[in-house]
């Protein structure tokens, strides 16, 4: 039975606020309903959240839920990192879109940096990816998906995730089979983990679905599962 992501990986929303003005950003369209912020596209920083990462029960936890890493002040990164360095239970995953604006480095093991893949035109996100950060271990999100992507070059890649837009955007895209099928097979040639999301379930049905994980978030829900008994 296919499960929910966010049952997986817990949302920590450090930062709040991007300027890229995707038209299917979900991020933006909560924060209007729910007020978070008063601007979505001037960046927020919350250190108070910082305190989820105390809990000694480990999580994964995605970081940039509502924001992108590359527009993180380099002093709010500093500060996070170093609260991951005293955290280390736990795994932690950070995007973007604009990777060719970063430049950072890490010696934290249990940091994953991904970017988002949209298109055909948006893999050279990848290598800008790895050219501009430095540490940790590389993922790719490929979510929305407006085209078949064709080829790509998974070197260095530890996880793929594979999603559908999802919403009632007029002229959303729908994710194809046959170009889940195309990344899926591609990673798997390479032994690169792949995860469906949930939104693709009608797309693929039940059986076909893939949701797997990297050995270290693997790792994370089993001693999750040692504090549950």
């Amino acid at each position: 039975m296919s499960v929910c992501i966010k049952d997986l990986i817990q949302n920590m929303n450090l930062v709040i606020g991007c300027p890229i003005g995707c038209s299917y950003c979900y991020a933006r369209n909560n924060v209007r309903r729910f007020h978070m912020i008063d601007d979505f596209e001037k960046p927020e920083f919350f250190p108070n959240k910082l305190r989820l990462m105390d809990n000694q029960r480990p999580h994964n936890f995605l970081l940039t839920g509502m924001s992108d890493f590359a527009f993180w002040e380099p002093e709010w990164r500093d500060e996070v990192f170093d609260k991951m360095a005293q955290n280390p239970q736990h795994q932690y995953i950070f995007l973007t879109k604009r990777p060719e604006t970063i430049s950072f480095s890490t010696s934290l093991d249990n940091a994953w940096f991904g970017v988002t893949v949209t298109s055909r035109k948006e893999k050279g996100r990848i290598q800008a990816m790895k050219e501009h950060i430095h540490g940790g271990h590389y993922q790719v999100s490929f979510e929305p998906m407006f085209d078949e992507i064709g080829e790509v070059d998974f070197s260095g890649i530890e996880w793929i995730v594979i999603g559908t837009e999802t919403g009632r955007r007029k002229g959303k895209s729908v994710s194809k089979p046959e170009w889940v099928w195309n990344l899926t097979d591609q990673a798997h040639a390479l032994g690169i983990p792949v995860f469906m999301k949930e939104d693709l379930l009608p797309i693929m049905g039940e059986a076909q679905m893939v949701q797997e994980l990297p050995l270290a978030f693997r790792r994370v829900l089993e001693e999750q599962a040692t504090w549950q008994k």
